[in-house]
């Protein structure tokens, strides 16, 4: 896997209107940027001094296999994932953190893409959707997905069977439907297949038991 080099556009030039729209919605997104975010901030940013040509270097593990990227340190492991390494499995759904659409682990735990920071990934293991099968066998959490018919349009999907593998992952696993439901309440499903949702991963807490 050999990625391209970034390009760098500029834009034509920032009028009023604009400025202002930008200042407003940096304002919104402001408070969101606080403890792990702002820490991934200033790691990103001490990468990127290190580099001349103001990029950051990136060396993680990601679905198993080891990545050299060169991102600007303000990209999104989002935008890096899709654009960058082709994996579309991680869906861009609200681009604000507030779906989970776009859920992947980070050295095992389940971290929103849109809200983190390519850079601050360098030297982890990174997981989408993709790397959950082994080979032709899917993850226990997929196949429940698939046998309890858990999806509908299907947007959500990888985001929610990212963040069941993760919750029954942890040493406290859910002991109830309700906890099911609590501890996946930060993965929207506009179609509400919710029900069928904690079925499946009711059934596949059994098997990875």
């Amino acid at each position: 896997m050999k990625p391209e080099t970034d390009a760098v556009h500029d834009g034509p030039g920032v009028s009023r209107r604009n400025f202002l729209g930008g200042g407003l919605v940096a304002a919104a997104v402001t408070p969101l940027l606080t403890g792990q975010a702002e820490a991934e901030a200033a790691e990103a940013a001490s990468a990127s001094a290190t580099d001349g040509g103001g990029q950051a270097t990136v060396r993680a593990v990601v679905n198993g296999d080891p990545v050299t990227l060169r991102v600007d340190p303000r990209a999104t492991l989002l935008d890096t994932l899709r654009e960058r390494l082709d994996l579309k499995g991680t869906k861009k759904g609200c681009d604000r953190g507030q779906c989970g659409a776009c859920t992947v682990h980070v050295d095992g735990r389940r971290v929103l893409s849109c809200l983190t920071l390519a850079a601050s990934t360098s030297g982890r293991a990174v997981t989408t959707i993709e790397g959950l099968a082994d080979g032709d066998r899917l993850h226990p959490v997929q196949q429940a997905f698939l046998d309890h018919d858990g999806l509908q349009c299907g947007f959500c999907t990888p985001g929610q069977i990212m963040s069941a593998v993760a919750m029954l992952d942890d040493e406290r696993s859910p002991r109830s439907d309700d906890e099911i439901r609590e501890r996946m309440s930060g993965n929207i499903c506009r179609c509400s297949a919710y029900p069928r949702i904690v079925d499946a991963i009711r059934d596949a807490q059994q098997v990875m038991r």
